[in-house]
């Protein structure tokens, strides 16, 4: 790969991405004595956060679950922070490990070099060559936009859900939000709040179960319950506890899935949705839930179930996707998808040096283990390869 750009020499990891993930492997190295260099395509640490969370964000699972190695939240702080404390907490989490990322840098190619043994990340800017190669661009790199038939006819305003900052401007509207995932269901209770009338439409089977059993999260419970535990008992306590407060959601447009919350998270990765109060307003009626939209038209959308109304804004709560495939050129440890191949907890370690953190799909607390499990395995290679290092660097120089 050539380029006539500046090119710079990391003497230790580059870290490509400076999100939570990013920010906890430089952690985590920093504290086994080994330098690492961050370099982040926006402007701003946390990106995803900082950039494209609705302002009603808060994190679904309780504040000790989310927090990054090395550093817990401020005791102050309450146990689901909302999105600001969040950013406050990373970017104290930086200064705290004097991690500065460089900003405006997006890499178009990256690529391991037979010839050196190095790897050679192509940026719009620059060209970086390293030994270690981290991806922690995550698994949100970039939003999901459906192709639904006719959505360009659409005459209202369409948005994604990473352009959604409250429901203010759309008070007396009615607003259709396509996706029923944690984001999908808060945007629409954010919408009623502020006086406009959300329909979301529920193409498949999902799991929404209460934010917090018997005084604690459900997350927590579900935790200790496994230890103890098979997970096809824990599945079906939790259900059984969640028909008791949610009574039967099928008869509300929300059916469930025949297999149980915890197994469809192994084996799909799908998150089961965390009720934070848009279950009793779709039981209410306040949020309307219709199924599968067939096509847009100039002033609205038809269902498959035939029916056509009108709305006067679109929100697309259809997710994010891994940006992995489009600038790595490698083969063998991420699949087309931009994941790594092996599942948790082995989807950390490739080959030559390339490493990823932030695609386990268990949130937070699976970037951090996989941080520290990086940083463990790069430690144990630094000493001895280190050595060699500078010399490589000067006969690439040259």
């Amino acid at each position: 790969m050539k380029s006539k750009q500046e090119c710079v020499m990391a003497l230790g990891p580059l870290i490509i991405g400076a999100g939570p993930s990013g920010l906890a492997t430089a952690a985590c190295l920093k504290e086994k004595g080994i330098p690492s260099l961050i370099i982040e395509r926006e402007n701003c640490i946390a990106s995803l956060w900082n950039l494209k969370t609705s302002d009603c964000m808060k994190l679904h699972l309780p504040k000790r679950f989310c927090e990054l190695p090395l550093m817990p939240f401020p005791p102050e702080f309450p146990t689901y922070p909302t999105k600001w404390q969040f950013i406050s907490y990373l970017e104290a989490y930086a200064q705290q490990f004097s991690i500065e990322p460089v900003f405006g840098e997006e890499v178009k190619q990256a690529e391991y070099d037979q010839r050196i043994g190095m790897w050679r990340v192509l940026t719009s800017k620059s060209e970086y060559i390293c030994r270690w190669l981290i991806v922690a661009t995550g698994e949100n790199a970039e939003a999901v936009l459906p192709n639904i038939a006719g959505i360009s006819e659409f005459r209202g305003r369409v948005l994604h859900s990473s352009s959604y900052e409250n429901g203010a401007s759309f008070k007396g509207e009615e607003v259709l939000v396509v996706g029923c995932g944690n984001s999908g269901m808060e945007i629409s209770l954010d919408l009623s709040k502020h006086c406009a009338q959300p329909s979301m439409v529920v193409r498949n089977k999902m799991h929404i179960l209460p934010k917090e059993m018997l005084g604690t999260s459900t997350f927590a419970l579900s935790m200790w319950l496994l230890k103890w535990f098979p997970l096809k008992l824990v599945d079906a306590l939790i259900l059984f506890y969640s028909r008791l407060v949610l009574g039967d959601t099928a008869q509300f447009g929300l059916e469930r899935p025949k297999i149980g919350p915890l197994q469809m998270k192994n084996d799909t990765g799908r998150t089961p949705v965390l009720d934070v109060g848009t279950f009793a307003k779709i039981m209410s009626g306040q949020i309307k839930v219709v199924p599968s939209i067939r096509q847009f038209t100039a002033t609205g959308a038809e269902f498959v179930d035939g029916v056509s109304r009108e709305f006067d804004s679109l929100i697309l709560a259809t997710g994010y996707r891994s940006s992995v495939p489009k600038w790595l050129k490698e083969e063998g440890f991420f699949n087309k998808d931009g994941i790594p191949r092996m599942p948790f907890p082995n989807g950390w370690k490739g080959k030559n040096g390339l490493y990823a953190v932030g695609f386990t799909k268990r949130g937070l607390l699976g970037a951090s283990i996989s941080a520290q499990r990086v940083a463990e395995d790069i430690a144990c290679h630094w000493d001895c390869e280190t050595k060699h290092l500078c010399l490589e660097l000067q006969t690439i120089l040259n």
